[in-house]
């Protein structure tokens, strides 16, 4: 054994979970070109093949520090595909700096709603994750 770290392919795929007719994908940290790319395909997948009609793929950006326009081509891509599919795409807890970010870069994410957490998609979808009321938000918010 050489003092070489191993060579890895980088992390693996991102997660798409279904809660009822909602597809959840939480993002951590920085997502890579490649691994974009194939979440864009896993949800455009998951959609198609899902035994229910997927109302709408949330996808929380909480833990996304920087975003750039690749991966904001990529976000679009997955509402445009999800909206073919019939499927309404929610950004949620988006934080400031990616916000400036996607905008500094001249990014208008057709098709993409937002909302504030998780919780606050999940009630723009019309799906209550709790017994409280919630504000609706608009699109485009």
């Amino acid at each position: 054994m050489t003092g070489l770290p191993a060579m890895h392919p980088g992390p693996g795929p991102v997660p798409v979970l279904a809660l009822g007719d909602v597809l959840l994908v939480t993002l951590q940290g920085e997502l890579h070109d490649g691994a974009a790319e194939q979440l864009q395909h896993d949800i455009s997948r998951r959609i198609a093949s899902s035994p229910m009609l997927v109302a709408g793929v949330v996808i929380d950006l909480s833990g996304v520090e920087i975003i750039d326009s690749f991966l904001g081509r990529v976000l679009a891509e997955i509402a445009a595909s999800a909206r073919l599919l019939a499927a309404r795409t929610i950004l949620a807890g988006m934080r400031p700096a990616v916000a400036i970010t996607l905008v500094e870069l001249g990014l208008t994410l057709p098709g993409l709603s937002t909302a504030l957490n998780v919780e606050k998609a999940l009630s723009l979808l019309g799906r209550a994750s709790s017994a409280a009321p919630t504000a609706h938000l608009e699109e485009g918010a």
